[in-house]
């Protein structure tokens, strides 16, 4: 909503300050101790933030809004939520709608923030939404769920779990800046110094580089790295794992976590393992380098030298505890062996050539084949038939009891076999013929399967059989696993001694085998247990799932040898958690929190291998001890889905991203802007989708805050952009080497967390061997030999400094083999280019082609530019130092950028220079010329004060009106809106522009038509103002609004560049919006200024539907507004205005909005018109009503009830006088005859007109009957005829050739033969007409009992006497006949009771919807039809209420379709459920749209059947005891409306659906009667909530 919306009343929650903390499936539910406030934690000091008393000028609380799903889980989009750190304390609201089933005795449960738990019930109030205000004072990943009954008792249902992430809070040391005030970049000794105070330094501020500890020396020398690492612009640092490495020497083969790696010491440890002395280095990198520290964790392996393992052999898998590794142990083992007697076998131990692995595969393959593995998968057929028999001679017999299998084949005995699971250790592969029967069980099938054979030995040999089918199968399992596992043998041997790329690794002998070993040998003796001491390695599998541990089952990875095993590492063994092995789980939580208490930040190594519930378990443990931790990691998932599942789950902060995972320019580009560009330029959502509220204290306690509440979409997980990480190829080897410099100037301009690694900077030439790798790194510093360090410099310094000055814009454009990424800071529009010339191909010097840069209305001025010129691209051979190639970085001169002036305005165009060789890059900053920075403040200003002064007709035209209605009121002039590409917009108003401004505001969806055609010219800018201008002359008020675009919009032609315009567009016209719809619910009732949405778009629609159009009018003299009973088709002319529709919408659209005016003004000029005891179903400006409708005069009279009711002082009405439009004695004459509005009537005398001329009975014919007034009509049709059979007091009227009613659709297909035939004739007395008349008559008694009626009864004529018939009287004599002539009993043998024909009842249970159809149509009275609600609702005092119950539920259960109701039983014969009024077949039914009320769903029954369902089942039904019951499920049914609403251009409810709520052309897209229905029964609910608070 708007600004200054006032604090609504929400649910409260007590923040929990101690006790157990919850289970959890998401890091971290504490709430750690703050630094600063030892004696505090954060959520401590937010909680006192939160009640301390407001300080005058502080800035408002930021509050973002989740709103979730109707279940109360979020949307898909929306599962995943990353919010900014904590520097101040802030809200998350967690929204769920009012009366969703979530909301069902709903919970709301989250590990959030101090110990879990579950908070409050939810509130059942189903006026308002219900608001979760969590308030957030620290980091942390935390989920919540909501809890709620279900349909059936007693069921809860736990809906969708959604994540929320809290940043860290990160702190560094303040820089100058990197440039000079003329742009030129400073030397370290005067840029980029580092100051004493600190800043808060977000994500996207890291430039993080990647150094390996043993490559650095010890640690008195890293001194010297962290000096050049500053230097080059960098803020934290990459370390892989300090501790004591394995063996292997691998930083990532970890011996003793619980150490630091001696290498690094000059002396011992000492006794912490070397621990302070880490600490005490990271100190001084953090305090003296300002660069913080990150450190890799690894959780899923150990090194194979690990001396605990011994100890604990329990931490790996074995076939002691997996026993499914048995073979794959055993088929090692002989690998090994094999790979050792080569010689002894005359194979070669060194490949040279294919043949050679031919030669050793062929022998290994029959090595193989010697281990007989097939005794692993089959059962013994032979112990079989042995185990069988033996049961059958000792009668431990267990008597069949499966499936039928007497006279089965051995086929199909196998089959079911398998089928119940009969078989012991079936796929278990734990030892040679693990798998066998349970011989009594097989005993019993092979006597039920034969019963021939008698003789234990026989039946013995009939199960051999089945045996023998069985093992069928298994013996192909165990083809197939032995094919692949040599298969994988033979390409694993290929690839590491005979191709180009692999590591040629040399001589095969027992500790080189043919490939890895999969298993470590740790036993502590000679004859120590292998089942027991032989653990599996790690390693990884292509495209493995990352949720599936590949040692454990099903998975057979080790015996099929398709793990890429890492032979130094020791797969570690968690289970499901520290039951499972409980000292590995403190081991390795000890590991981790230690490191939580040195380090900034942790690097998850393997993350995708890593056990989610392990790496939960550690990360909790972690934020325990260090709660701003960061945490990133790199997936290989292969899924993005699945991605987001490890970033919820542990809480990770930023995935690993790699530039150089593009394969050309435009996947690059693709890469950037995907991860890079931030928000686009000309970014929406900022701008537009906030409010502004005041909202109370999420504690329950303190003052009330001015907030800025911005709604949430879902996140990305958060970008942690590489050029290249540490273990992938070098540029020189991927793409060339100069492109290190562009692709690394690139990756700077992301709007992400960055890293790099300093053999990229340094241009080493080839990727380094963690493992093998012993060299030294050379410190180059910013020289001569320093590859692109001094380009990296300016640009990691431009990143921190754009970072921290809130540049989140960006564009990336891609030419070629250019690409160009822009920055820009929105509030202040400056920002900086790139430019960049990749280098896919080595060796090119070509400049290449891109056209040159325009940059409109923007001033660009060179900063910095270079490219890289390298001498020789040889690997440097140095046997002490790493180095990298020979080169020089060359810098530019500086590039002047020209200045031009054309149509659209001035612009800077950057010209490339004619030497910019591949890799080259420039730089600029960018300035807005003439840059308004005022602008935004002035395109939302104002905008409460001119909207809020307008009235609700004015607000029609400001935010409505369809084309028909704005054709007719500006004489053609204006239409609504034709987008190109788009198509036409359905409203001329805001709401027609908000429609897809929604899309385009909550998406940056820039790339949409309309941002396309704001971008292209000013047309729409234009016509938002005119078209309001021009219809000053009539609704003078209009000046404004329209003066207030219009000088909002000139300003932004006059002073923003086309690409901004999009963004000012959806500034000026959301801000509006939000203003207009203010003051439409500020002008509304207590009702609706307090509702939630669903409540207040329905009212919209009173605003929608009423308007000023020239054609349709309450006057016949004058235009005045008027009710349209649906858009588009009737937007103006004769066809706007129907009286029933207006009485059918009155009390929704106008009465419980409040809009009392608007009701009064449509009673008295419809009872002006009252002719032969009718209103006019037709209007036409009351020059021309027409008198064809039976059940209109009731409508009005219900309203007129309603109003007198409803209204303040409505009881007034009854004395209002109205001129009447025809004289006494129903003469036609024209509007301006001296004959018309020759006399006055009150609205009283009107109403008894009404029952005295049905009292009297009602014969005419139409004025003008005939082809003129109704060309479709036969003419005995146009013949109006109503009695009162005053024995039942029922009213009867109609004719088979007319249709008085609202099912009123009349046959025009002569083709079909259905001219002039009514579809739905409904002659007799409809059930609502009964209704509507029972309680105009109920009410009236009441009234003149009280004397505030000056009339009693009627006169009528009963048996040839005339006698005063009191309202009482004709009440009774209604109530009493009414279940005797409209309910169908359920039971036939009660058909007695009533006035009914057995014969032709279709359905029971029901009520009538005519009683009394007439000759030859007496069936259809007992068609079930969504009418009898209606007279539920007005009158349900005649109602048996259990008869009534049963009725609706059945209605429910047949009617009842998403959007309304069907006018027909899907079970009568007449059922035609989609109506299309272009047919012309000559099926009957259907022709011409005949079917319009036999099947269509329409929407405005169904608000009387909600209130009828309430009223009913809160007296008789579930309701009686909880009518919560039938509210959730009532509310469960308009789900569905509140869906289309929200998300229908056309912002209604429409006229009608087809089957099942498909779309239906023919029907109006939102219909008046429709919305209005709805509005009722939400006002029926607002009353009870209201009469149950009082």
């Amino acid at each position: 909503m708007g600004k200054g919306r006032r604090a609504q009343s929400k649910p409260r929650i007590d923040i929990p300050t101690n006790g157990k903390k919850a289970s959890s499936n998401s890091s971290s539910s504490t709430s750690p101790v703050s630094p600063t406030s030892p004696l505090k934690t954060p959520a401590d000091e937010g909680i006192e933030f939160f009640q301390s008393q407001a300080i005058p000028g502080e800035s408002p609380l930021r509050v973002y809004e989740l709103r979730l799903d109707v279940d109360g889980g979020p949307h898909k989009d929306r599962s995943y939520i990353r919010l900014p750190p904590a520097y101040h304390p802030y809200v998350l609201r967690v929204m769920i709608e009012a009366g969703t089933p979530a909301a069902k005795n709903g919970v709301f449960m989250t590990n959030f923030p101090l110990d879990g738990g579950k908070f409050d019930r939810l509130p059942s109030d189903y006026s308002k939404p219900v608001q979760v205000d969590l308030p957030i004072s620290h980091a942390g990943a935390f989920v919540f769920w909501v809890e709620y009954d279900g349909q059936k008792p007693g069921e809860r249902i736990k809906g969708r779990e959604g994540y929320f992430n809290v940043d860290p809070v990160l702190r560094i040391k303040s820089r100058s800046p990197i440039l000079s005030p003329d742009l030129k970049p400073l030397p370290p000794s005067s840029g980029a110094v580092l100051k004493d105070e600190l800043v808060n330094l977000p994500m996207d501020g890291l430039s993080i580089l990647t150094v390996v500890s043993k490559w650095m020396g010890v640690l008195p020398e890293w001194r010297k790295h962290f000096a050049e690492a500053k230097d080059r612009g960098y803020t934290m640092l990459h370390y892989t794992p300090l501790q004591e490495r394995g063996k292997s020497d691998s930083p990532y083969s970890i011996r003793d976590q619980m150490k630091y790696d001696p290498s690094m010491f000059q002396g011992e440890r000492g006794p912490d393992g070397g621990k302070a002395g880490v600490e005490s280095v990271l100190k001084v990198a953090r305090e003296e380098y300002g660069l913080l520290s990150l450190t890799d964790v690894v959780l899923n392996h150990t090194a194979n030298d690990s001396a605990w393992l011994v100890d604990h052999p329990e931490s790996g898998f074995s076939p002691a505890n997996s026993p499914h590794l048995t073979p794959a142990l055993e088929l090692d083992s002989a690998m090994i062996e094999f790979s050792a007697s080569l010689s002894s076998k005359g194979l070669p131990t060194l490949v040279k050539s294919e043949q050679d692995v031919d030669a050793l595969m062929n022998a290994f393959a029959d090595t193989v084949k010697g281990l007989d593995f097939w005794q692993y998968y089959v059962l013994d057929v032979g112990r079989e038939k042995g185990s069988v028999k033996a049961a059958l001679a000792s009668g431990k017999v267990t008597a069949w009891t499966g499936p039928a299998v007497e006279g089965k084949s051995v086929v199909e005995l196998a089959n079911i076999v398998r089928s119940v699971n009969a078989l012991v250790g079936l796929g278990q592969y734990a030892s040679r013929f693990g798998v066998r029967s349970d011989a009594n069980i097989a005993a019993g099938l092979v006597k039920a399967a034969f019963v021939e054979l008698q003789e234990p030995g026989a039946l013995a040999d009939a199960w051999g059989r089945v045996v023998d089918v069985i093992n069928v199968p298994l013996y192909e399992e165990w083809e197939q696993d032995t094919k692949v596992a040599i298969d994988n043998v033979r390409n694993r041997l290929k690839y590491t001694r005979l191709e180009e790329n692999g590591p040629k690794l040399g001589e095969i002998s027992k500790s080189s085998p043919l490939m890895e070993t999969y298993f470590t040998r740790c036993g502590p003796n000679p004859d120590s247990d292998p089942l027991v001491y032989s653990l599996a390695n790690n390693g990884w599998i292509w495209a493995a799932d990352p949720l599936q541990n590949f040692a454990l089952l099903p998975s057979k990875a080790y015996l099929r040898r398709e793990v890429i095993v890492w032979g130094d590492c020791v797969k570690l063994r968690y289970g499901e958690g520290p039951q499972d092995n409980q000292w590995l789980w403190d081991y390795m939580t000890s590991y981790v929190t230690s490191l939580a208490a040195s380090f900034d930040g942790f690097r998850i190594d393997n993350c995708h291998s890593t056990p989610l519930n392990v790496g939960v378990w550690m990360l909790d443990a972690a934020r325990v001890v260090n709660p701003d931790l960061y945490v990133c990691a790199e997936l290989f998932t292969g899924s993005e889905e699945m991605d987001l599942l490890f970033v919820k789950r542990l809480g990770i902060n930023s995935l690993i991203r790699e530039s150089y995972n593009g394969w050309d320019p435009k996947e690059h580009s693709r890469l950037l802007y995907r991860y890079g560009v931030g928000k686009p330029v000309g970014s929406m959502e900022g701008a537009c989708l906030t409010n502004v509220e005041e909202i109370a204290s999420p504690t329950g306690k303190g003052p009330i805050r001015k907030a800025i509440i911005t709604p949430l979409n879902g996140s990305m997980p958060h970008a942690l952009l590489y050029d290249l990480t540490h273990d992938n190829e070098s540029p020189l080897h991927k793409r060339s080497a100069e492109d290190a410099l562009s692709t690394g100037a690139l990756a700077t301009f992301s709007f992400s967390a960055i890293g790099s690694v300093k053999g990229f900077d340094d241009l080493y030439p080839k990727l380094l061997n963690l493992v093998h790798e012993k060299r030294r790194y050379e410190l180059t510093g910013l020289g001569e030999n320093s590859g692109i360090a001094r380009a990296k410099r300016v640009l990691n310094e431009l990143h921190l400094e754009m970072m921290l000055g809130g540049y989140e814009e960006g564009h990336v454009h891609q030419e070629n083999d250019y690409i160009v990424l822009s920055r820009v800071q929105p509030n202040t529009q400056k920002g900086y280019v790139l430019v960049a010339h990749t280098a896919f191909q080595k060796g090119s010097k070509d400049r290449g082609y891109t056209p040159s840069i325009k940059l409109r209305r923007t001033q660009a001025k060179f900063i910095y530019g270079a490219s890289i010129d390298i001498s020789s691209y040889d690997i440097p051979q140095d046997a002490q130092t790493l180095k990298g190639l020979p080169s020089k970085l060359v810098e530019m001169n500086p590039v002047v950028v020209p200045q031009g002036l054309d149509a659209e305005g001035p612009f800077s165009e950057i010209l490339i220079p004619e030497y910019f060789p591949p890799g080259s890059i420039m730089l600029f900053e960018t300035n807005l010329v003439q840059y308004d920075a005022s602008l935004d403040e002035f395109c939302t200003s104002g905008a409460q004060e001119v909207f809020g002064q307008l009235g609700l007709i004015e607000l029609n035209t400001v935010l409505h009106r369809a084309d028909g209605e704005e054709r007719d009121a500006t004489d053609g002039q204006f239409g609504v809106y034709d987008v190109p590409g788009l198509g036409k917009l359905v409203y001329c108003g805001l709401e027609g522009w908000m429609h897809p401004l929604r899309h385009i505001m909550r998406h940056n969806d820039l790339g949409h038509p309309l941002c396309g055609h704001l971008r292209d010219g000013t047309w729409a800018m234009d016509y938002v103002h005119e078209r309001l201008s021009r219809q000053a002359s009539v609704l003078p008020d209009l000046q404004k609004p329209a003066q207030w675009f219009k000088e909002r919009f000139d300003r932004v032609k006059d002073t923003v560049p086309p690409f901004m315009r999009p963004k000012y567009f959806a500034l000026v016209i959301s801000e509006a919006y939000k203003a207009a719809r203010r003051s439409v619910i500020e002008q509304s009732s207590v009702f609706v200024s307090t509702g939630h949405d669903f409540t207040q778009s329905l009212a919209l629609c009173a605003v929608q539907m009423h308007g000023l159009v020239k054609s349709a009018s309450l006057n016949p003299d004058r235009a005045t507004p008027s009710l349209a009973a649906g858009l588009p088709h009737f937007a103006a002319g004769w066809a706007r205005c129907w009286g029933r529709d207006v009485f059918i919408s009155l009390r929704g659209l106008f009465l419980t909005t409040g809009h009392y005016d608007g009701a009064k003004k449509h009673i008295l000029a419809f009872a002006s018109t009252l002719k032969h005891g009718l209103i006019p179903n037709l209007l036409d400006s009351v020059r021309n009503p027409r008198y064809n409708s039976r059940d209109s005069p009731w409508w009005m009279l219900q309203n007129i009830q309603d109003y007198v009711k409803m209204a303040p002082d409505g009881l007034a009405l009854l004395n209002e006088p109205v001129p009447r439009r025809f004289p006494k004695d129903d003469a036609w004459v024209p509007w301006n005859d001296d004959r018309a509005y020759a006399y006055s009537s009150t609205v009283a005398e009107i109403i008894q007109e009404i029952l005295q001329r049905h009292a009297d009975g009602i014969h005419f014919r139409e004025y003008n009957a005939g082809p003129n007034l109704d060309m479709q009509m036969k003419d005995e049709g146009f013949n109006i005829d109503i009695e009162v059979d005053w024995k039942t007091g029922l009213i009867s009227g109609g004719n088979q050739f007319n249709c008085g009613t609202w099912m009123d659709k009349m046959g025009e297909s002569e083709k079909a033969g259905t001219k002039g035939k009514p579809g739905t004739p409904r002659d007799g007395a409809p059930v609502e007409i009964t209704g509507l008349l029972k309680s105009a008559l109920t009410w009236l008694d009441d009234l003149a009992d009280k004397g505030k009626f000056p009339f009693q009864g009627v006169r009528a004529t009963i048996d040839g006497k005339e006698q005063l018939v009191t309202y009482k009287q004709w009440a009774d004599l209604i109530q009493g006949s009414f279940e005797k002539c409209y309910y169908i009993p359920l039971d036939s043998a009660d058909d007695g009771k009533y006035n009914l024909n057995s014969s032709l009842v279709n359905r029971r249970g029901i009520y009538k919807d005519v009683y009394g159809s007439g000759v030859g149509r007496e069936w259809s009275d007992y068609q079930l039809r969504p009418n009898f609600p209606i007279a539920m609702t007005v009158a349900p005092e005649l109602f048996d209420p259990k008869h009534a119950l049963g009725a609706l539920q059945l209605a429910d259960q047949t009617l009842r379709g998403p959007l309304g109701m069907r006018t027909l039983d899907p079970s009568d014969i007449q059922y035609r459920p989609n109506y299309d009024n272009s047919n012309d077949s000559t099926d009957a039914a259907i022709a011409k749209g005949l079917n319009y009320h036999n099947g269509p769903e329409w929407g405005w029954p169904l608000g009387f059947f909600l209130r009828a369902y309430l009223d009913f089942d809160s007296r008789v039904g579930a309701g009686k005891e909880d009518k919560d019951v039938t509210l959730h499920h009532l509310h469960t049914l308009l789900l569905p409306s509140r869906n289309h609403i929200q998300t229908d251009p056309w912002a209604g409810i429409p006229e009608l659906t087809n089957e099942n709520g498909q779309y239906c052309r023919d029907s109006c897209n939102t219909q008046a009667w429709s919305s209005s229905t709805l509005l009722d029964f939400l006002h029926a609910v607002h009353s009870m909530n209201d009469s149950k608070t009082k």
